[in-house]
């Protein structure tokens, strides 16, 4: 590719001079004054001003209007179009008529010596600082094809030269930099704006957010909006935390914090869908800060969990197989050795060949927590009160790695249907499955070593499994629940026994986390069960029990209790707590069902101790399944024997007459004894082989 028709008239820039740029420095020698060319003379030869350039004996072209002229100058052509550059003070400016009046009193401009050099624009502006400019013609101007074109090269190739020469030409510079002035007050007068308006929404600022809306003069409130808008819902309640936070530095004056509290509830109820009772409970349980955060965790899913049966196989070997099935997981923390956290999964994990085995169930992460806090040891009797679907029983099960004996007890028969398809298939071997009410026991059974109450609750834990809990709970419910679940742990305190040589252990726990469904409950069960006591759960983490709640003080062995949060573990709200029976339960104690005693059909001033033996009712103690009615039952017993000879092939009313030996030994190890059959009496043998009686026939 040739040349450019630009470069043919202007030529590539010259190099830079040093001058120039380091004359700009403070510290830098001033550039050295060049010897000025030759003075014009005027008409009568004498310098018209001794400060001037002889414009004659200058390289400088003509000018006409700013221009100069295109002719050529020694071979050489002048470009058309050249910018001027002039060097003026701030002060300084040239008009038109200097420019024309410079042009007329150029005699020749055709002639043009060639010892007089260029005009250097780094001289000119060396000379502007220190010499005074009035002494000046409009004559020093210099051309672009000289030093004025590394000027030049500061613009972009792509500008138009019109343009360019109007941002040089000192009649508009002036006013060219006052515009470029006003523009930016104006550029950065809206980003002061646009940066305030941004610090109104998100508190950038720092200053104290307006939140509360103001009473009308009448005193209504403003009323709300029907379909709120929930980005800037979302923004109130940060910013009303934000103040709760730092109340007294950012809260409006004459406003209280319960306004803001309320306030907060509010915007709470309308983001998050909550009913404004279920909403302040549960704000009522954090600081806002961290209510906020419990709140924001409800709306997310807590991770897929499952648990791996360590009586099929071992966790290493699950997960291995697992991921080989493009299942993405990992452990699920320190704390558990069988659980795994499933993140991606190409397969149904309901489905797998590993599932239908019974090496896994699907089990949330807090439901591991009792049964590690129970720590069943083998050969032991364990109670699980409420079983079904049988997450805990099969773990339990795992723990006591299938010896000993528990009961799996629930009151929904239909739930119970899960619970025994689990056991089946999760290879449980020492587990019996029985469907009452909780509350009936230790009249059902007592003296177990360890007792496992996962008490129903209200759900408030679990609110990422099941949002309707944001709405349909009620006052009553918060009533209903706690007076059920004081009655199931007394029943479960009575059903341990407190010489067990290796348990005496009860474990509480629930998927709530209100007070009243859990501290609450416990606390009752230590004032009507003194000979009962907390103890370490054993658990490594979570946050202690409150042992002081809205004016309510908790016994100070509350701290052995443990509460989990989604927002602070990732886990399903939970509470657990441990209690240790240090004795026997008193006569006079509350049973389960009002003060009728520890047990149905206790006599007063007898002390009962459950060691493992099945209590009954009063006219059915004297036999193990509720005794015999010997007039009712004698008459089947005897239709049961003659059907027996018959299907032998013998006479019934002939048994006793012409045997043989023989068949006197067999009735001797048969055990027969005497009866009459049809009005006969029959010779029969003791169970010890002696004769009773002999019969005679009556035909």
């Amino acid at each position: 590719m040739g040349v450019g028709r630009r470069m043919h008239k202007q030529g590539p820039p010259g190099p830079l001079d040093e001058s120039l740029v380091t004359r700009k420095r403070k510290d830098a020698p001033a550039a050295p004054v060049q010897e000025r060319g030759k003075k014009r003379r005027t008409a009568e030869g004498k310098s018209a001003n001794p400060n001037r350039f002889d414009l004659k004996k200058s390289k400088v072209p003509a000018i006409a209007n700013g221009n100069v002229t295109g002719k050529a100058v020694n071979g050489k052509k002048v470009s058309k179009k050249t910018v001027l550059s002039p060097v003026l003070d701030a002060d300084d400016s040239l008009g038109d008529e200097d420019i024309e009046d410079e042009a007329d009193g150029i005699d020749d401009p055709d002639i043009i010596e060639d010892e007089v050099g260029d005009v250097s624009v780094g001289r000119l502006d060396a000379l502007g600082s220190d010499t005074d400019l009035d002494g000046f013609e409009d004559d020093e101007f210099v051309d672009s094809d000289s030093d004025a074109a590394v000027k030049k090269g500061m613009w972009s190739e792509d500008e138009d030269e019109e343009d360019m020469e109007e941002k040089l030409t000192a009649a508009n510079i002036e006013g060219l930099s006052r515009k470029l002035d006003m523009q930016k007050a104006i550029e950065d007068a809206e980003a002061q704006a646009e940066l305030e308006e941004a610090a109104m929404q998100t508190n950038i600022a720092g200053d104290r957010p307006h939140i509360l809306d103001d009473e009308d003069k009448d005193g209504d409130a403003r009323p709300s909006l029907v379909t709120p808008d929930l980005q800037l819902l979302r923004t109130r309640i940060t910013d009303t935390v934000r103040v709760l936070d730092d109340f007294s530095k950012l809260a409006e004056e004459g406003r209280s914090r319960a306004e803001y509290t309320a306030q907060l509830v509010k915007d709470i109820c309308a983001y998050y869908g909550y009913s404004p009772f279920l909403a302040e409970k549960l704000f009522n349980l954090f600081p806002p800060r961290e209510a906020f955060a419990f709140f924001e965790a409800n709306e997310t899913a807590r991770p897929v969990v499952i648990r791996t049966n360590t009586l099929r196989t071992h966790r290493r070997e699950l997960a291995q197989t697992l991921i080989n099935r493009g299942v993405q997981l990992e452990p699920v923390g320190k704390w558990s050795k069988v659980g795994l956290q499933i993140f991606e999964s190409q397969v149904p994990l309901g489905a797998t060949p590993e599932y239908l085995a019974g090496h896994y169930i699907l089990q949330a992460a807090s439901s591991f927590l009792p049964v590690m806090a129970l720590a069943p040891q083998e050969n032991e009797r364990v109670l699980d009160m409420a079983a079904a679907p049988g997450g805990k029983t099969t773990h339990i099960a795992a723990l006591m790695k299938n010896t000993g004996c528990i009961f799996a007890n629930d009151s929904n028969k239909s739930r119970a249907k899960g619970l025994i398809g689990n056991i089946h298939r999760m290879g449980v071997k020492n587990t019996i499955v029985c469907n009452y009410s909780a509350s009936e026991f230790p009249k059902v059974m007592g003296g177990f070593d360890r007792v496992l109450l996962d008490a129903p609750c209200s759900g408030t834990g679990v609110i990422a499994k099941d949002a309707s809990v944001k709405t349909n709970k009620t006052e009553q419910d918060f009533m209903r629940l706690p007076h059920l679940q004081k009655q199931l742990i007394l029943a479960a305190i009575d059903s341990v026994d407190h010489a067990s040589k290796t348990g005496g252990y009860i474990v509480y726990s629930t998927c709530s986390v209100t007070v009243e469904e859990n501290e609450q409950v416990v606390q009752y069960a230590l004032n009507k069960r003194p000979n009962v006591k907390l103890v370490d759960s054993g658990l490594t983490f979570g946050k202690e029990g409150f042992v002081r709640y809205m004016g309510k003080v908790f016994h100070p062995s509350m701290k052995f209790t443990r509460r989990y949060y989604p927002h602070a573990y990732n886990v399903d709200g939970f509470f657990v707590a441990k209690f240790k029976k240090i004795g026997p339960t008193p006569v006079n104690a509350v049973g389960a069902k009002g003060a009728e005693g520890a047990k149905a059909g206790v006599e007063e001033g007898v002390e009962q101790v459950y060691d493992k033996t099945p209590a009954v009712e009063e006219d059915k103690q004297d036999d193990d399944f509720g005794g015999w009615d010997d007039e009712e039952d004698e008459k089947y017993i005897e239709r049961a024997k003659r059907a027996q000879l018959r299907r032998k092939g013998k006479d019934p009313r002939a048994v006793g007459k012409g045997r043989t030996r023989g068949d006197r030994g067999n009735a001797v190890l048969k055990g027969e004894e005497t009866a009459k059959v049809n009005g006969d009496e029959t010779r029969v043998l003791k169970p010890n082989g002696k004769t009773k009686s002999k019969g005679k026939s009556g035909m």
